[in-house]
């Protein structure tokens, strides 16, 4: 396999941290997250990076045994980057000196003015005299090491920007990885330019390296996929099958919680386009049945899940000589599975599909999207060829529309949301919105309300419509709507869903809400 020019980033904590590979990787540069105390001076020789960034983290360098980059990467002659924590670990560590407080904490926005701009990263940064970033910091530098220099400065760093530029070392107080620092990416732009990097980064060769690492190693056996008909499944089962053929099948577990029409339009899209193995397990009966009567909502997804592992695994079961299960495991599940800290990590979300079968079934795990962020998955889908209408799709839980369903399932919901939901995202569609929007859903309530339609009584259903935006799904905000799109789509569905007689629209942003209401 090709090997990349690499560049490493070593976690000190932040939240953000995700956001540094996210902008490197849209710059075509391959880079990797590790937690601090996983990198000694041995994992720097073996990992051999082109270049090293040094991320932000809730820690105080003045505190005794707070987190430190190893000894060797200030000798082994690469490009160092150094941003908020990282910039004072590298003061501290290099001769200069962090103190804590005093007033001269930064949290939002700032502004930094250059105080010399002949500095490589720096080029095309400060064209309009200063510029807006973003500042999360208590501690500051209040001595820089002996050969840097101060480049930029903001009302409460003085240090905003130091460097030495015969070393190759580098430093900003603020962090450039986000939103709220509207030239950061040129920053890293500049900073993979002056390490090197050749931008060899691309879809196109993953795929190429990816079909060959899959071959070499399933060799002549089979292999299963749980296939949802999400972004991540979708991918995960064309590029294995691209790789291996008749050898992978997939099984589609059809749970009687999908969208109107879906079952059908993920079982033509594979078996049409792409003529794979597929096994469409239609057990919706099943589901409905053990889900009746239930109303709380863990509840819910403890009943689903663990009837999905029994139905996949009585499937998979009549697979003869399957050895592999495929997942759709991208890198932020992987960066997620170890905390910075070393310790065992929160369980940010668990995989609805296939969670515990590699141990219980005796499988080994093929996993060929596990170095991508969610818009490369998107990416390679498009190298791919898959349809449009699939890469783009919203996110889709799980649990599927039980959770969009407050309360006891039963068919007459599940009936009616389905149409109302098939309105709503009509609507945005028609609208030219669906790009704009990172989800958007409709939500069946447990209750009903009074109206009048046609001069008489009603008591039906209300519906609760969402629409969020969002970066990652950690965070997300109500998408603003007109008044009169929402007024369009209340009449549409009113109109033509019978049983229902009144629609909300959700404007909770997440926190404090979540964007599923279950």
């Amino acid at each position: 396999m090709t090997q990349h020019d690499r560049l490493l980033i070593i976690d000190f904590g932040s939240q953000v941290t995700q956001l540094i590979a996210r902008r490197l990787r849209e710059l075509n540069v391959y880079c990797e997250i590790h937690p601090y105390n996983k990198v000694d001076d041995a994992f720097l020789k073996s990992f051999a990076p082109k270049a090293v960034i040094l991320s932000g983290g809730p820690d105080s360098v003045t505190r005794a045994g707070s987190p430190r980059a190893p000894e060797a990467l200030w000798s082994f002659g690469v490009p160092v980057l150094g941003i908020c924590y990282g910039q004072q670990t590298m003061m501290q560590q290099l001769g200069g000196l962090v103190e804590h407080g005093h007033g001269t904490a930064e949290f939002g926005r700032a502004f930094v003015t250059p105080t010399n701009d002949n500095l490589s990263i720096l080029d095309g940064w400060f064209a309009d005299g200063r510029e807006q970033v973003w500042m999360s910091h208590g501690d500051h530098v209040s001595k820089i090491a002996p050969g840097f220099q101060v480049y930029g400065t903001s009302p409460n760093a003085p240090f905003a920007v130091t460097a030495d530029p015969a070393r190759h070392f580098y430093a900003v107080q603020f962090h450039p990885e986000v939103h709220h620092t509207p030239k950061g990416a040129k920053l890293y732009e500049n900073f993979v330019k002056l390490a090197g990097f050749s931008g060899d980064w691309t879809m196109d060769a993953y795929r190429e390296q990816a079909i060959a690492a899959i071959r070499a190693q399933v060799g002549d056996k089979k292999v299963i996929c749980a296939l949802s008909g999400g972004v991540d499944s979708s991918v995960t089962a064309i590029l294995i099958h691209e790789a291996i053929g008749d050898q992978l099948t997939c099984v589609f577990v059809d749970h009687g919680l999908l969208r109107l029409g879906e079952a059908e339009q993920v079982v033509a899209m594979f078996s049409d386009n792409y003529n794979l193995n597929l096994i469409h397990a239609d057990e919706s009966e099943l589901f409905l049945s053990k889900l009746e009567g239930v109303s709380d909502p863990e509840t819910k997804r403890k009943i689903i899940g663990g009837l999905f592992i029994d139905v996949f695994q009585k499937y998979a079961n009549g697979i003869e000589g399957a050895e592999f299960l495929a997942q759709g495991t991208l890198y932020p599940d992987v960066i997620e599975s170890v905390s910075f800290s070393g310790g065992p990590s929160v369980t940010i979300k668990s995989h609805h599909n296939v969670g515990g079968l590699p141990a219980k079934m005796g499988l080994k795990l093929v996993e060929p999207l596990r170095e991508l962020f969610k818009d490369e998955v998107r990416a390679l889908g498009r190298e791919l060829g898959l349809p449009a209408s699939f890469i783009g799709r919203h996110p889709f839980p799980g649990p599927g529309l039980a959770i969009r369903c407050p309360g006891e399932i039963t068919t007459e919901k599940l009936d009616i949301l389905r149409q109302a939901d098939a309105v709503y995202i009509d609507q945005i569609r028609k609208h030219g919105l669906y790009d704009e929007i990172w989800q958007a859903f409709a939500a069946i309530l447990p209750m009903k309300t009074v109206g009048v339609m046609g001069d008489g009584r009603t008591y039906d259903y209300a519906l609760a419509l969402r629409a969020v935006t969002s970066v990652d799904g950690m965070t997300a905000d109500t998408y603003p709507f007109s008044h009169d799109f929402l007024g369009e789509t209340m009449t549409r569905i009113i109109n033509e869903v019978k049983g229902v007689n009144r629609v909300f629209y959700d404007i909770t942003s997440k926190p404090p809400g979540t964007i599923e209401l279950e």
